[in-house]
């Protein structure tokens, strides 16, 4: 098949990549550097997969910033733009898939659409009545930051929001290169398929909320939070996936997908959805006092990603720990080697990491590194098995 992936970010990359393995793609990207740096097969993204696949010489890919070019002879456009959650309008910011659609049909009036940008429910029939178009199809995916290519080649679940011949087909080039031999496949109506998206990745929010919350009590009450995710985590019913405390859910997905569903929850009755979102700044709320009770003069962030292999500063929820302390009037300052400017939200920025120790009274890490081996006494995190 001939295919355009619009957007190239980990969603549309590992997309473009996975596919090109059996179909011809054309993958499109409105940032000209981004493209130029692809069509040299380099990345800026932070993935061993997709780094690995850029070095093939047996993909059928080509990396463009020619819109026309990209749409005008694809049997789909698949869109992979960023989407968000608007807090001041409390709605989820669609413009840009909006933006795709509307260009893409001046070029060719009856293109087929596979929308991989994370949407809010109901979207899909809203754009197809918006556009006069049946051929807009919601298929969502269930990727990790710095995994995107493997939980594509490995996935858990292929999706599409459309039970059809169509929709069979679409399923079925998805899964013909993938890696995983049984892969299961549900087709299903577009709304419940934007709705498995959100609710998915409010469940994992919850769970990494529901540890945060268990790890804030021991804490507090000088218990050791080890042992009892340990011994909780034995129930075969919970298990000793994601349990790792942290500062906060963070990241391209969760805050904004909580938010979406909880914004989608007007008139319906809940109160677990609203608590999901409330225990993330409580959280927050509780690392910052644990801080500041230090009294330090200096506090130091060690990296501004949230976990190892990632690039994402975005949402991260060591941000809010900074906000905090800084409200304090504790001096903020930050190491992170993916920052080229001085200063980060008016806090200095210290590229020596040797200096960066030397400087600061406390050093605030989501999670521990070897390299803060030497200066483990000035650590404060909340990495309780030291992995993401």
């Amino acid at each position: 098949m001939k295919l355009a992936v619009i957007g190239l970010g980990y969603v549309g990359l590992a997309n473009a990549l996975l596919l090109s393995q059996n179909e011809q793609v054309k993958a499109y990207d409105i940032i000209e550097e981004k493209v130029q740096m692809l069509q040299q097969r380099q990345t800026l993204l932070e993935d061993q997969e997709v780094h690995e696949f850029l070095q093939r010489d047996d993909l059928d890919i080509e990396f463009t910033s020619d819109f026309e070019d990209t749409v005008k002879s694809a049997d789909y456009l698949i869109i992979a733009t960023p989407t968000d959650y608007d807090e001041k309008k409390n709605y989820f910011n669609t413009s840009t898939v909006e933006d795709v659609m509307t260009k893409a049909l001046a070029i060719r009036p009856h293109a087929t659409f596979i929308i991989k940008s994370t949407v809010p429910v109901g979207y899909t029939l809203d754009a197809k009545a918006k556009f006069g178009t049946d051929n807009i199809i919601f298929s969502p995916e269930f990727l990790r930051e710095g995994k995107a290519l493997y939980d594509n080649l490995y996935p858990s679940r292929i999706i599409v929001g459309e039970d059809s011949d169509r929709g069979r087909e679409i399923a079925q080039m998805f899964k013909e290169n993938v890696f995983k031999e049984d892969v299961d496949v549900l087709l299903t109506h577009p709304t419940e398929a934007e709705a498995i998206k959100l609710f998915s990745n409010t469940y994992l929010a919850m769970r990494v909320a529901y540890f945060n919350e268990l790890d804030t009590y021991a804490e507090s009450r000088g218990l050791d939070t080890k042992e009892i995710i340990e011994g909780v985590s034995l129930d075969p019913r919970i298990g000793s996936h994601y349990n790792n405390p942290s500062f906060g859910y963070g990241g391209y997905c969760l805050p904004k997908d909580t938010k979406q569903l909880l914004a989608n929850y007007t008139e319906v009755p809940q109160n677990i959805m609203t608590a999901i979102v409330d225990a993330n700044r409580t959280r927050k709320d509780f690392v910052a006092d644990q801080i500041i009770a230090k009294d330090p003069e200096i506090v130091g962030i060690y990296r501004l990603t949230m976990k190892a292999n990632s690039d994402n500063f975005r949402q991260s929820a060591i941000q809010g720990i900074m906000k905090r302390i800084k409200a304090k009037g504790i001096e903020v300052v930050v190491y992170e080697p993916n920052l080229t400017e001085e200063k980060f939200f008016n806090s200095r920025v210290i590229e020596d990491f040797d200096e960066f120790k030397e400087t600061v009274d406390i050093v605030v890490s989501n999670r521990m590194e070897p390299e803060l081996n030497d200066v483990r006494y000035k650590v404060y995190t909340r990495d309780i098995f030291y992995r993401n």
